[in-house]
């Protein structure tokens, strides 16, 4: 994947805008590495070679959001930097992504929620008055859409599928349910961006994401938890209170590249 041509970030706000882009990078490169923990392990071969192709064009997009990222911050980190030389509390992603790959219900459920706010964010980003996310967005929202489709149909199979099939893909919802609303909390990252156009008002975006989601859930015959039990919220990610899951996804991550630092290939 050959990123965009990165323009120089404009001047507001330049720390607010790094942390949001390690935000989008941190989620799809953890989330990516989740799914290639599926490799060689899918249900069936088609399903196998999918996941792993998900889970490179995230590997993609992370690297792009990193690439600008480190261009933003301008002390000479370069996506390898950022994801392999950073500490646990310097990740910036949600907590949902970092929960470990459980079984494939688990999985489709997880990446059917990702996927539906990406696609949702994705194509908000891609109006931005920041020129270099715009054009990252734009590139990311064309594998969103084919992402978020697949994840969609699977949910109808499990959902209306066998008896064990609707427990399993049930399960997981009722499991995940507390940890979506982390995708939209704002905080003050957040506050500093959406005046100069840079990024969407995250409570705008909400409720698209709760109708697309609901129509899914709606035709796989499944049922989303009532709402008090998503009050609870999960939070923490975004600023670097993970779970301990992430700590040790890290260690796994990373190794390769601690173990041998500047080493090319």
């Amino acid at each position: 994947m050959t990123p965009p041509s990165v323009v120089p970030a404009p001047r507001e706000a330049p720390i607010a805008l790094f942390e949001y882009l390690l935000r989008l990078g941190d989620d799809r490169l953890v989330l990516g590495h989740r799914l290639s923990e599926w490799c060689g392990h899918g249900p069936i071969l088609e399903e196998d070679i999918a996941t792993s192709n998900i889970a490179l064009d995230l590997l993609g997009q992370a690297t792009m959001f990193l690439r600008f990222a480190g261009e933003v911050e301008g002390k000479g980190r370069d996506e390898d930097a950022l994801a392999y030389f950073r500490e646990v509390v310097d990740f910036r992603n949600c907590h949902m992504v970092e929960l470990p790959r459980g079984d494939f219900a688990f999985t489709t459920a997880r990446q059917f929620f990702f996927d539906v706010h990406a696609v949702v964010l994705l194509d908000a980003l891609s109006r931005s008055t920041n020129a270099s996310l715009a054009a990252i967005a734009a590139k990311s929202l064309k594998e969103a859409k084919y992402h978020v489709r697949h994840s969609g149909e699977w949910m109808l199979k499990l959902g209306d599928g066998t008896e064990e099939s609707h427990r399993r893909v049930q399960k997981a919802v009722d499991d995940l349910w507390r940890f979506t609303p982390e995708l939209f909390a704002v905080d003050d990252v957040d506050a500093a961006l959406v005046g100069e156009g840079t990024v969407p008002d995250m409570a705008t975006l909400e409720p698209q994401w709760s109708s697309l989601v609901r129509d899914v859930i709606a035709r796989a015959t499944l049922t989303l938890p009532h709402d008090v039990v998503r009050a609870p919220r999960m939070r923490g990610g975004r600023t670097g209170a993970h779970t301990e899951h992430l700590g040790h996804m890290l260690a796994e991550m990373q190794i390769v590249a601690r173990s041998h630092p500047g080493a090319t290939w």
